[in-house]
């Protein structure tokens, strides 16, 4: 008797810990267009913000499902590429707002510098202080940290120029030319690291022999799983191409919300004089957040090498591919995007690679070195809030 009564709360106690982020969205999302509807944009713009958060969370889910079955170095492509299709998402919104204003523009702008930031400051700060303090030190490839940190400070440079052109007597029009010019290298330097890490230098992107021990760790706690009871969730059982096609349909809904989150955001910004650094770093935390509870798992299991996958991987994909993009979108829906960042942001974006570099050059990490990246974000938030 006992046990037909507890089989139903049991199946809902299942149903709700595996679907429980596409629920949330779905709710998040409705209250959000409803209050959106009815002029509520503070409410509004926290629900929306809540149900991108949700259903990007659902997305990195499928992403670590593909990730499992294509291994490194797809796998990280995979978890990558669908965050930073959240983020350039929520900024092309944000983009369409700046008829209202010039504070759009700076947003977007200080949001592509934050998306590495945040990335490389407080998914790889969290994630290798929470493993130091499960492993004491945690070894990973140095070939992965050495190889990022040099494509993204390549990168940080090529950003300087369309801003240094701010300090000629060149016009906005030489700027914006720059702009164009400095997007399309970086789009071809992208091309060239893909080759690279995916048919050149594989094993730069792959743990080391040393470094595999958590592999038997994870090979036996998943065996311990599949002894204790039958995977339920749904997105599992799917095949690959029905994987893509759910994260795909995942990122249009999650859109539809960032017009709504966009909209409204940028009122509140302007009604309380928010700085454009600040915004940006908001929608960069929103968008990195599924990846965040990613790279926490991957450390908590002792897969370091998981972890400065992503965070590394994301930054660059962020610059390289972000930048492009925004920038070959802009002119579609008839706005001109100047890369001409302001001394904050191309500054904190330099000295986030050079300390990413000295807490991973050589192949080990520690809390100290995680508690450092944080400390960092929190005296570059401090900043932010009250630059402008």
């Amino acid at each position: 008797m006992n046990d037909s009564s507890s089989e139903p709360a049991s199946y809902f106690q299942d149903f709700m810990e595996n679907y429980w982020d596409l629920i949330a969205g779905t709710i998040f999302a409705i209250i959000a267009f409803i209050l959106h509807k009815t002029g509520h944009i503070y409410l509004s713009t926290l629900f929306a913000g809540l149900g991108i958060a949700a259903f990007s969370f659902t997305v990195s889910e499928i992403a670590e499902i593909l990730a499992e079955r294509l291994q490194e170095p797809y796998a990280s492509f995979v978890l990558t590429f669908s965050a930073v299709a959240v983020e350039i998402l929520l900024l092309f919104m944000i983009l369409l707002e700046s008829s209202h204003g010039s504070s759009a523009l700076e947003t977007v702008k200080g949001g592509i510098i934050s998306a590495v930031i945040v990335d490389m400051n407080v998914l790889l700060g969290i994630a290798v202080f929470i493993g130091g303090l499960r492993f004491k030190e945690q070894e990973h490839n140095e070939d992965t940290s050495s190889t990022y940190t040099t494509i993204l400070l390549v990168a940080s440079v090529a950003l300087l120029v369309p801003s240094l052109l701010q300090y000629s007597k060149g016009s906005g029009e030489s700027i914006m030319t720059a702009s164009y010019i400095i997007s399309f290298l970086l789009m071809i330097y992208y091309i060239t690291i893909f080759i690279f890490q995916t048919k050149t230098h594989i094993h730069f992107f792959k743990a080391t022999a040393r470094s595999r021990i958590f592999r038997l760790r994870r090979k036996k706690a998943d065996q311990d799983e599949e002894d204790e009871e039958e995977e339920n969730y749904i997105f599992e059982k799917l095949p690959n191409i029905a994987n893509f096609f759910a994260i795909f349909g995942l990122i249009f809904i999650i859109g539809v919300i960032a017009e709504i989150f966009a909209s409204d955001g940028m009122q509140i910004a302007k009604n309380y004089g928010i700085s454009p650094a600040l915004a940006g770093l908001v929608i960069a935390i929103i968008s990195v957040s599924p990846e965040l509870f990613t790279a926490i798992k991957a450390a908590k299991s002792d897969q370091i090498q998981r972890v400065v996958n992503i965070a590394m991987g994301a930054s660059t994909v962020s610059i390289l591919l972000t930048v492009p993009i925004l920038m070959m979108l802009s002119p579609l829906a008839g706005i001109e995007l100047a890369l001409d960042f302001n001394s904050l942001q191309i500054g904190a974006l330099i000295l986030t690679v050079i300390l990413a570099w000295k807490t991973t050059d050589n192949g080990e990490t520690n809390y100290v070195e995680g508690i450092s990246h944080l400390m960092f974000f929190l005296a570059y938030a401090v900043i932010a809030a009250f630059y402008h």
